[in-house]
């Protein structure tokens, strides 16, 4: 199987200021190989043949999308980002529908800062829950030790790493029951730090899906010239 046969959607929640990465533009437009990083991120799926609608989601104020050459594609929905990222996915998900999205369909939530999602891990993970009740994320075992800290600054326990998982994106479920789970935390005042929290607090467990630990996040600087290195990109 290869992936091709599951279509999808994909929300991209770009509204962050990536303010970590001390740079005077949010980290989604730094330039890395002659192109912003949310630009390499779109072609993750722009070249997919699953592919049936993506919506970038951005700040109102946004004054860096529209110099974007992809800016024009028409094959991108535009959606106004929320003061959270749980926010600005529901505006995302709103909008699929109102293109014609159906509740049923399966929807793949991204970093926009996460550029180096492989083909590979992508068909995987659509071919892994084509029929999951639920859906699921890519995602990585944890490899190094862990340990809990004191209020003194000091090492209190060593923490078995064996259950713990680092989660990634793309996660993916189902529209009407991610945005129900969304909408139903967002209005309880959960705290969502991702899509798959949102599944929990509602009852839901979904199911992680081994990709490869090089799909990162660019946060902070030190991760902007690792993605340089690895793609062999000066600027």
């Amino acid at each position: 199987m290869t992936g091709a046969g599951t279509g999808f959607h994909v929300v991209l929640p770009a509204a962050g200021i990536g303010s970590r990465m001390r740079a005077d533009r949010p980290k989604q437009y730094l330039q890395v190989a002659g192109r912003s990083i949310l630009e390499h991120t779109l072609d993750c799926f722009l070249g997919h043949p699953g592919l049936r609608g993506l919506v970038v989601c951005l700040a109102p104020d946004d004054p860096f999308w529209l110099r974007l050459a992809c800016a024009g594609d028409p094959r991108i929905l535009r959606a106004q980002g929320g003061r959270e990222r749980a926010g600005s996915v529901l505006n995302g998900l709103q909008c699929l529908l109102e293109h014609g999205a159906c509740l049923d369909d399966w929807v793949l939530v991204h970093d926009a800062a996460r550029p180096n999602l492989a083909r590979s891990d992508l068909d995987h993970l659509l071919d892994a829950l084509a029929n999951d009740p639920v859906g699921g994320l890519l995602a990585v075992p944890v490899r190094d030790t862990l340990k809990r800290i004191g209020a003194d600054g000091r090492v209190s326990e060593t923490i078995d790493r064996t259950p713990i998982w680092q989660a990634y994106t793309p996660q993916m479920f189902r529209l009407g029951m991610l945005r129900d789970s969304l909408g139903a935390a967002l209005a309880a005042g959960v705290a969502i730090t991702d899509e798959a929290s949102a599944l929990e607090w509602a009852g839901l467990s979904a199911r992680l899906i081994e990709g490869r630990a090089d799909n990162l996040k660019v946060t902070r600087p030190e991760d902007l010239d690792w993605l340089r290195r690895l793609w062999g990109a000066t600027s």
